[in-house]
């Protein structure tokens, strides 16, 4: 491995002992970040970035290093991808809430957010702040919120009771901390479910049997399958049909795996009608698991080509669009057969940090 040193009559340049002598290395770690800073952007609320002067507005990605050479020293910042990938406002976006709650699950749980830099912690709590927010407002996801101020208040008292040690940043930070999390325990107590007033029509026990059936057949968790038969005798009885739980099952499984609990079953002989799919889908459940990306409405995906985090419903600049022949590059290459584009789930998400 070659000895890199700093030269002192030149700050910026990096040199390189070699058996010739010494050679200036390029950094090729400043031009990465430089070319990241112009072309990586994040919309917000209150800022639009352009690209090229143009007024087309670039969506929200990030770039992410996954392998470290000597070259270029990999480093991705979670509160950096948290703002290019505009999560504040995804918060509002229906099919982004569910996979942005359970990103924080996962950093509120245990030592997440106090492991963090102080402004990666302010940017998390202004994010669940948002959450409580917006749930106040839409009175929907109750639960989620209500979990999540369950985690805030076992991590304060985690924090209360130690004796020795405090969290990362200053104590003045992890004051606004505190309060932050306060406002967000009141909003969530003082949320209250108002029924519609009677004059808006149609009501959910208005809708006919066959518009019940059609939104439970839309519901990819067994769980709330389960409590929405708590909640009225009607879609109870829908929800006890073998058509539902058929659906699901055939939803997050393949038919191979149907196939293998159906013969671990004995009824793969057995008409299709006469099979019990709700113990099929708990077996199927238990033996294969749910695949974590089809809980979500919209899921972050990860582009191969460009090694880039973005929403696929809004897009990214990627290489391909830049350099057409690039593609065919890569299937001369031998990778035709591999996707380019992957589904991130939360906690691989997280890997991509040093958290």
């Amino acid at each position: 491995m070659p000895f890199i040193s700093k030269d002192w009559r030149s700050p910026g340049d990096s040199w390189v002992k070699t058996d010739e002598g010494w050679e200036k290395l390029k950094v090729l770690e400043c031009v990465k970040r430089k070319r990241c800073i112009s072309e990586c952007s994040s919309t917000s609320d209150t800022e639009n970035d352009t690209e090229n002067g143009d007024n087309e507005v670039v969506p929200p990605h990030c770039h992410i290093t996954l392998k470290c050479t000597r070259e270029i020293a990999g480093f991705n910042g979670l509160g950096e991808a948290v703002r290019r990938l505009d999560f504040r406002s995804s918060v509002r976006d229906g099919r982004r809430f569910n996979y942005v709650c359970a990103l924080l699950r996962l950093l509120v749980s245990g030592k997440g957010i106090t492991s963090l830099p102080g402004g990666a912690q302010r940017l998390l709590l202004q994010m669940l702040e948002e959450v409580a927010t917006y749930v106040s407002d839409s009175q929907q996801n109750i639960n989620v919120l209500r979990g999540l101020v369950q985690q805030l208040r076992a991590l304060l008292n985690q924090e209360n009771q130690k004796c020795w040690g405090k969290p990362l940043g200053s104590q003045s930070l992890w004051a606004e901390h505190v309060q932050t999390i306060q406002r967000i325990q009141d909003i969530a107590s003082q949320i209250e479910i108002k029924e519609p007033g009677p004059n808006i029509r149609p009501k959910l026990h208005d809708l006919p049997e066959e518009c019940v059936r059609e939104i439970i057949l839309r519901i990819t968790d067994y769980k709330d399958l389960e409590a929405s038969a708590s909640a009225w005798s009607l879609m109870a009885a829908l929800i006890s049909e073998q058509r539902v739980w058929r659906e699901l099952s055939h939803y997050h499984f393949t038919k191979q795996q149907i196939d293998v609990v159906l013969e671990k079953m004995c009824l793969q002989d057995t008409k299709e009608r006469h099979r019990n799919w709700q113990a099929i889908y708990h077996a199927l459940r238990k033996m294969y698991g749910v695949r974590e990306e089809l809980q979500y409405a919209e899921i972050l995906a990860f582009c191969r080509l460009c090694r880039c985090l973005f929403w696929p419903s809004a897009g990214h600049p990627c290489i391909v669009d830049q350099c057409p022949d690039f593609r065919q590059r890569v299937q001369e290459a031998g990778n035709s057969n591999s996707n380019e584009t992957q589904p991130v789930p939360p906690a691989k998400f997280l890997q991509y940090f040093s958290l």
